[in-house]
Order: structure tokens, then C-alpha cells, then sequence
């Protein structure tokens, strides 16, 4: 689902309000925060989707991967998950099922978290996520609406994947290609969220469906800011500007490009796989950083530290405005 059907139907819904209530549903961000004393509140978040890689256990982890990121985004530790799973169990079998909920347990134990149990039913395409709950002192949540006039926008993890992911399905994919999107899909973003809460972010989210674009909008919407992104400084994954630049772009990017082109401006010139790639929806992206100068050079050292070796500088916020994204090319 695109970000304007989903801003439509959020508008309609009743918003619900309570003092403990930290985050919800009113202004849009990663998971929900409720706070239960004043030295803690749950974060809680939920996702699934359907497969995007052929190995089973591989999409276990991608899935699992990609629900714990919300909690991470949000300055948070992982506490619990339940497993959520759709298959055609009389189609399929019993295996690929179980290598998906194995991926997903040993992603959920590499995060330091364990699973309660879920909920399954029958159904004719496979889907497979997460419920997950996580902690965090109130003072120390992170949300995408602290993004500072100066800021610098670090990105933890390559673009691409939703190129590669429909590379992937027509059969596109040297072995190789393939390997690397799935162990970029599945590493956790745990090591990220240490760094930003080691080193102090004004904001964060993560780049999933909406594309970096779509994401980039939220965090810039809900600070109340205007943003610049450096074309030349984003980094994708292998491959990725070659078969986008081919047309193997998934439909999420049209719908993504629809609802985010009136807030979107291009200065300079920018290719179009480049463009197309800035709205690519993105599974289990790397986090999106809002970072001060002068803190600038510590995160990405802290990044480092944390083995990523490639966080990417990408652009910066202009100044206060109205959610408007300047992409700057050569």
C-alpha cells in the first residue's frame, strides 16, 4: 500500500489519546511507545509480508530482520516477538514452513529477544512477520520528528533492494547478486541503533515500503523541515543501477512516485534509474539518521565500530518548512 492511500484511510480513523501514550497513531512514525513508569515504556511494532527471496530460512530472517528494525529506529531493545504466518500448508508442506520459522527464531535470538509463540492460519499465498515488543527509557526514544535545521542525514545500509528483489523473480540474478541482497535484507540494524544512542541523533527512522523518498518526506513532514539529498552519495547495492537503469523497477515505486512527486524537487541532473532507485520500496532497509554537525564524524566512527563499514552521508536538512525534498545532481 502506498504512503497517500495509507495517509487517507489513517485520516478517518479515530486517534486515540492517553497521557502514557508517548507515540501513536497521530503523528506517523515506527512502532507505538506507551510509557508504564516513569523509567519505562514498551515499544511495540508489527509486520509481514510476503516472501522475497527463494530460500526459505533466508526469508525467515529477512522477515524477522525487517519487523525487529522498527523497534531499533526507535532507540529501543527487543524484548519479545510473536511469530505471524499465512502459508498453503496442504500446497507447500510442512519444510519450507518450518526453515521459515527456524530463520525467523535464529534472527530474533541474534537480537537477544525470544518468541512468545504466534498465530497461523491457512491461506494461498505465503506471508510471514513479526509482533515484536521492545523497551526504552522515555527520555531516550527516538522518533522521526526531531530533525534539526543543519542536521546531516546518514544512511546505515545500500539501497536497491526492491529492484533486486524483482530482478530476482523474473530470474535475473547471478548467484552471487543474490547472496549479497539477502545478507544485506537480513542483518539486523541493532548495531546502528547502538551507535545513534551512543553518540545522541535528533531523529531516526527506517527505509522500508515508502522508499527512501517516502520515508525521507515522513522525518522531514513531522520536524517540520525541509531536506536536501546529494544524489551522488547515496549507495546501492550491486547491481541495482544497472537493472533499474534495464526498467526492472517493482510497481511499489510508481505508487510511491505518485503520492511523494508534489513534494519533490530535482536539481541538476539525476538519471532516472537514479530517481527510480530513490523511490524503490526498500525490505529491512539500514536506519535514517538526522545527526548534528558536531556529531557528525562521532557517529559515522561509532557506525564503524559497529561494522558498517559504508554509512553514507546523503544529504542534510535545510532549514524549517513544510516536508518539501530537494534532490541535488550534478
Amino acid at each position: 500500500m502506498g504512503p497517500g492511500a495509507l495517509a487517507e484511510i489513517l485520516e478517518h480513523l479515530p486517534r486515540f489519546e492517553h497521557p502514557d501514550l508517548l507515540v501513536g497513531c497521530g503523528v506517523p512514525d515506527d512502532a507505538g511507545v506507551y510509557r508504564l513508569r516513569p523509567d519505562l515504556a514498551l515499544v511495540q511494532t508489527v509486520d509481514f509480508f510476503t516472501p522475497v527471496v527463494d530460500d526459505p530460512y533466508t526469508f525467515g530472517q529477512v522477515a524477522a530482520a525487517n519487523a525487529l528494525s522498527d523497534i531499533y529506529a526507535m532507540g529501543a531493545t527487543p524484548l519479545t516477538a510473536m511469530n505471524l504466518v499465512a502459508f498453503p500448508i496442504c500446497v507447500l508442506g510442512v519444510s519450507p514452513l518450518q526453515e521459515i520459522l527456524r530463520g525467523g527464531s535464529d534472527k530474533v535470538a541474534e537480537a537477544g529477544a525470544v518468541i512468545l509463540g504466534g498465530h497461523s492460519i491457512e491461506d494461498d499465498e505465503p506471508k510471514y512477520g513479526l509482533a515484536v515488543t521492545g523497551i526504552v527509557h522515555p527520555d531516550r526514544i527516538i522518533t522521526n520528528r526531531g530533525a534539526k535545521p543543519g542536521d546531516w542525514l546518514v544512511l546505515t545500509k545500500p539501497l536497491g533492494t526492491g529492484v533486486l528483489a524483482t530482478a530476482l523473480k523474473g530470474g535475473l540474478l547471478d548467484t552471487e547478486t543474490e547472496h549479497s541482497l539477502g545478507e544485506a535484507m537480513a542483518a539486523l540494524n541493532a548495531g546502528a541503533a547502538r551507535a545513534m544512542q551512543r553518540v545522541g541523533v535528533n531523529a531516526c527512522t527506517d527505509i522500508t515500503g515508502f522508499g527512501l523518498l517516502g520515508h525521507l518526506r515522513e522525518l522531514a513532514f513531522n520536524s517540520r523541515v525541509d531536506l536536501e539529498v546529494d544524489a551522488a552519495a547515496v549507495i546501492y547495492l550491486p547491481q541495482a543501477r544497472k537493472l533499474a537503469g534495464q526498467g526492472i523497477i517493482p510497481a511499489g515505486t510508481y505508487r510511491n512516485r505518485d503520492a511523494l512527486a508534489p513534494y519533490v524537487e530535482v536539481s541538476g541532473t539525476v538519471s532516472a534509474a537514479e530517481q527510480d532507485l530513490l523511490y524503490d520500496p526498500q525490505t529491512s532497509g539500514g536506519l535514517l539518521l538526522a545527526v548534528p554537525e558536531t556529531r557528525r564524524e562521532s557517529l559515522l566512527a561509532a557506525l564503524r565500530q559497529e561494522g558498517i563499514s559504508r554509512p553514507g552521508v546523503i544529504g542534510r536538512v535545510l532549514g524549517s518548512g513544510t516536508g518539501k525534498i530537494v534532490i541535488r545532481g550534478v
